[in-house]
């Protein structure tokens, strides 16, 4: 079990990008589990290209667009990319979060799948909650995805009230920024008390 790690998860556009530059503010360290599988994705273009067809790969890197249409169109291809992928996202982000135990203070990895894989030695968890219908908003405006590629994206995870009941520690990110200031600073003082009670 990694002690001092908490992940970071939500659904997709929650906010997680927002909430970890605030967090980050404070002076916790962040394992990006996205960047993470972005730089194995390009690794594996060529794998990918033999499983999903040429047309996937621009110059040596993926076109995450056109893959991304692919796979949340189709669970069957999903699965193959996860099997692909996890095991050498998994190991990577293994071998940086033992380096950040050494330090012996909390740190987040932020793992947008990280209930659904139920991979991750990792005790405690942060969900950052906004409603599926502003989900739902923010994707259609953010991205230009119609209604039904937006509902695709975000029924490919696990439902966020689920998540959200999973969770050790929730920011709301269902208002403004005030708000999400004011729900970080309560969340960072909640786990600074927690870790400060197991010593």
């Amino acid at each position: 079990m990694l002690q001092y790690a908490i992940a970071l998860t939500g659904g997709i556009a929650t906010g997680k990008s927002s909430t970890i530059a605030l967090l980050s503010l404070y002076g916790f360290r962040f394992i990006d589990a996205d960047k993470i599988a972005h730089e194995h994705l390009d690794n594996e273009h060529e794998a990918i290209a033999s499983m999903f067809g040429e047309e996937m790969v621009n110059a040596g890197k993926i076109d995450r667009k056109k893959l991304g249409a692919l796979i949340f169109n189709d669970v069957t291809k999903r699965r193959e990319l996860e099997e692909l992928l996890h095991p050498l996202i998994y190991d990577t982000i293994m071998a940086k979060a033992l380096e950040q135990e050494k330090f012996k203070t909390p740190y987040m990895v932020d793992i947008p799948l990280f209930f659904e894989t139920s991979r991750y030695p990792i005790r405690r968890s942060i969900v950052v909650y906004a409603t599926k219908q502003q989900q739902l908003q923010r994707l259609m405006s953010r991205e230009g995805y119609t209604r039904n590629e937006a509902l695709c994206r975000i029924e490919s995870q696990m439902d966020i009230e689920q998540k959200r009941s999973l969770a050790t520690y929730v920011i709301d990110n269902s208002g403004d920024l005030k708000q999400l200031q004011e729900e970080c600073e309560r969340v960072k003082q909640q786990i600074l008390d927690d870790f400060r009670g197991e010593r």
